[in-house]
């Protein structure tokens, strides 16, 4: 590709504030060592931009807008494009979230640009770029390079550490939303259905408590204690969602979220390597499980081969002092 002309991190909002998983964004653009500009768009946009100006980026670009209350992909990937273009950037960066996910293939393709998703990596050398992302559920990783001038990036959260803020301040600056075109027409919000609790987002929680299926009827009342003394977030194994002991928001693996938290502890979760692929790359792995040659305890940095519905109640007991 030619000499870097800048990368544009696009930033991921919740409820007038700046998610956690931008910064994952941000750290992946500066290792490219090109000038990084940063696009806000939403309702309440310009309030949430304010938490982004101590990054280092070289300006701050935000769309407020009422009619980008829901981030709706379609919606949002024409102004992207319109501003990626114009702005001559070579790469548009993103965390491979949910949202990320939904948003960067609709880009790269108004773009006509190559899209590298899920992204743990990436290799600069001179004007040559390659990109590391999973591949078979995590167990291999390859290589690629994108052959158009602008690249579109997806990076996972788990693998780029989240940048963090400094002591300089980035100018702001007003960018217009672009007109809706034909796929925006065709879309229109409806509602959003989600769960509310007052544990951390399981996303962006430093400590997580996840259980499987051995737990049964007992989930909540077995981890729920756990996870308040931990403060944690709650997961759960897909056999556990999928026998319908937890709701399907809090999957962690392949198929479900993918989580990098301090502090992982697996509870009654063989460790089968879906559900590993979503939460290896966690900084400690507790594991409890009664089976002392469950895969889990292959990557765990402390295990614990005991009875869960004793072991648990007796750690709630022991963290509580």
């Amino acid at each position: 590709m030619a000499d870097s002309s800048g990368t544009l991190v696009i930033a991921e909002l919740a409820d007038g504030a700046v998610k956690r998983a931008t910064q994952s964004a941000l750290a992946f653009a500066a290792q490219l060592g090109a000038p990084v500009t940063i696009l806000a768009m939403g309702a309440k946009a310009a309030e949430a931009a304010k938490q982004l100006t101590g990054f280092g980026a070289q300006k701050l670009l935000v769309c407020d807008d009422p009619a980008l209350a829901h981030p709706v992909a379609e919606r949002l990937a024409p102004t992207v494009a319109k501003i990626a273009k114009e702005g001559g950037f070579d790469t548009v960066a993103v965390t491979a979230s949910t949202f990320g996910k939904d948003l960067a293939p609709r880009v790269a393709a108004k773009l006509g640009a190559g899209y590298a998703p899920d992204i743990n990596r990436v290799k600069v050398e001179g004007a040559k770029r390659s990109y590391r992302r999973p591949m078979y559920a995590g167990n291999a990783f390859g290589w690629l390079e994108i052959a158009t001038p602008v690249h579109v990036v997806s990076v996972r959260q788990t693998e780029f550490a989240p940048a963090e803020p400094g002591a300089g301040s980035s100018p702001i600056e007003t960018a217009a939303r672009a007109p809706d075109d034909a796929a925006a027409q065709r879309v229109e919000f409806l509602k959003v259905e989600a769960a509310t609790s007052e544990r951390p987002d399981l996303a962006e929680a430093r400590v997580v408590v996840s259980g499987g299926r051995a737990l049964k009827e007992q989930f909540q009342q077995v981890l729920g204690p756990l996870a308040d003394a931990l403060g944690a977030a709650i997961g759960a194994s897909r056999a556990a969602c999928d026998a319908g002991y937890a709701p399907a928001e809090l999957q962690v693996g392949q198929t479900g979220r993918t989580v990098a938290p301090q502090l992982y502890v697996a509870v009654g979760i063989s460790g089968a390597i879906q559900h590993i692929a979503g939460m290896k790359a966690s900084k400690v792995i507790v594991a409890i499980n009664k089976d002392p040659e469950a895969p889990i305890f292959q990557i765990a940095d402390y295990g614990l081969v005991a009875d869960l519905f004793v072991a648990v109640p007796e750690l709630v007991k022991a963290l509580r002092g």
